[in-house]
């Protein structure tokens, strides 16, 4: 089936096309939700309700680019929308400030496998989390990140910066508890 029969299936809320579409892109759009939840379970959640989105808005696609590319910008879309949702609910819990401070190589984050670098960005607070992969993953600029999360363009900036020093750290304590072994 053509990615157009798909799509003319989905939109025509056919089941079979609706779990065609889903089991072709779940297992990159859970990668993407593992990004940016806290836990596995978060994660399927988050899978889901894109999910429910990009079958209740899949005649707004315009098919100016791929269909993958668009169930991508829901996913993220969906995430962000999650933690504001939740950020009104909750206060923003931080790290503590001195972690702004440290001062270290960033080739300590570059040279980290995708697996290691997913696992510290769920130990993030929500916010850094949310930032520093709509930012860094994503390439949103700060100012787009603003809008999205409904924050100001500095309180981004900071809590990318916040996150990359945290990430630092989680690193270089393994690094020192690895060679203390």
């Amino acid at each position: 089936m053509t990615e157009k029969q798909l799509l003319r299936g989905c939109i025509k809320g056919d089941i079979q096309c609706q779990k065609m579409l889903y089991v072709q892109y779940a297992p990159k759009m859970m990668a993407i939700c593992s990004r940016y939840a806290a836990r596995q379970e978060e994660a399927e959640d988050m899978l889901q309700e894109a999910f429910i989105r990009v079958f209740s808005k899949i005649n707004t696609f315009k098919q100016d680019g791929p269909l993958g590319a668009w169930v991508r910008r829901v996913v993220v879309n969906t995430a962000a929308e999650i933690y504001r949702r939740e950020k009104k609910n909750n206060a923003n819990v931080g790290i503590s400030d001195h972690l702004y401070s440290i001062q270290s190589n960033d080739y300590i984050i570059e040279s980290m496998d995708a697996e290691a670098l997913i696992a510290r960005i769920q130990d993030l607070p929500s916010g850094y989390r949310m930032v520093f992969n709509l930012y860094a993953v994503e390439g949103f600029s700060h100012k787009e990140i603003a809008q999205k999360l409904d924050i100001s363009e500095s309180t981004s900036k900071s809590q990318y910066s916040r996150a990359r020093a945290a990430i630092r750290k989680m690193i270089e304590s393994e690094l020192r508890s690895e060679k203390a072994v």
